[in-house]
């Protein structure tokens, strides 16, 4: 394979193939585990893993990266070969993870800021080492309206650091991921959602072009213009789809490798749905797909609950999830298909 960027850039958003975000922290995936009832050790994470990145229907024909996170980058399957060699030989791009997390922004009540740029340099020759040819840095910009949150420099320290780890990352021989995330959490309305999702973009690529970042080397991976979980509301694909086009136009340049959607909060046949109509209303100027965690793995984490006789059935069902995505990846999902499975 190709090392040059903009070609790992292009092969994470080919045609149809989207990225398994595998990338929860130790704390987020025990939550998940104990809704199925299962305890969080190295051991039962790496099963886990390791059941999906063996799902050789869905990693083959649908799955173009994943994202880890350090623990997992580091791990070996059952039968001792790196999860990372499991991952290649299905075709897909180990990434990883490389932010420490948000933490309050002094000075600035509920907003955030993601640390984890000291040391960073170092850390990406190591990930490099280990097969990462991609990575992911998540700011996230909360919306309270009431509070006057986002503040302007919650934004634009954010944006600064995105773009920072930016261009580490491709000195280090890395795409990175940009991923600003509007959170969907709050009461506010689709349009409010646009306005700060518009300001936070324009800020991102104002600092990406400062810091030198070629653009053709990287992914972006941001939200969908939703209304608030809180609002009550809930907007149709076709309200979703058309704002969120609107946005990127007046935001993003065509230059960059591609777009991979967050799912965000919203269920697998939501993440779904507006993904192919956002797809369906192309041709746009960039590739737009999924990067997905939740929404292309609650299925298969209930079916598996844990239990090595359901590995298969958890694989069918993170295989029928994958395929969905495929499908609204180029436009061609129908509600039906769902019923099919």
């Amino acid at each position: 394979m190709s090392e040059r960027l903009e070609d790992i850039a292009a092969a994470m958003v080919a045609d149809g193939k989207g990225l398994l975000a595998a990338d929860e922290s130790s704390g987020t995936i025990k939550k998940r585990f104990d809704v199925i009832g299962v305890e969080s050790t190295a051991d039962s994470r790496r099963d886990y893993r390791e059941m999906m990145f063996r799902a050789s229907e869905a990693m083959t024909k649908y799955i173009s990266g994943v994202i880890l996170y350090d623990e997992t980058i580091h791990q070996k399957a059952a039968d001792g070969t790196p999860l990372v060699d499991i991952i290649k030989a299905s075709g897909a791009i180990p990434g990883i993870k490389v932010d420490a997390g948000a933490k309050p922004l002094a000075g600035f009540p509920g907003d955030t800021i993601t640390e984890g740029l000291d040391g960073l340099r170092e850390r990406l020759a190591d990930y490099y080492k280990l097969g990462a040819r991609f990575a992911k840095w998540r700011a996230v910009i909360d919306i309270d309206v009431s509070k006057g949150v986002p503040s302007a420099t919650s934004i634009a320290s954010n944006a600064h650091a995105l773009a920072r780890y930016a261009a580490l990352c491709q000195e280090a021989g890395i795409v990175p991921i940009v991923e600003p995330e509007v959170l969907m959490d709050g009461a506010h309305d689709i349009d409010t959602c646009y306005e700060i999702s518009k300001a936070t973009l324009t800020k991102l690529y104002t600092e990406l072009y400062a810091a030198r970042v070629a653009l053709e080397g990287t992914i972006l991976k941001p939200n969908m213009v939703l209304a608030g979980k809180k609002s009550g509301k809930v907007s149709s694909p076709g309200e979703v789809a058309e704002k969120t086009i609107k946005l990127f136009r007046e935001t993003v340049p065509a230059a960059i490798g591609g777009i991979a959607f967050l799912s965000g909060g919203q269920s697998d046949e939501e993440a779904t749905a507006n993904l192919n109509a956002i797809n369906a209303i192309g041709p746009h100027p960039w590739k737009l797909t999924f990067s997905y965690g939740r929404a292309l793995q609650a299925a298969p984490q209930k079916a598996w609950g844990g239990k090595a006789a359901n590995v298969a059935a958890a694989q069918a069902a993170f295989a029928h999830r994958a395929h969905m995505n495929h499908l609204a990846a180029l436009g061609q999902w129908q509600p039906t298909l769902e019923q099919a499975a």
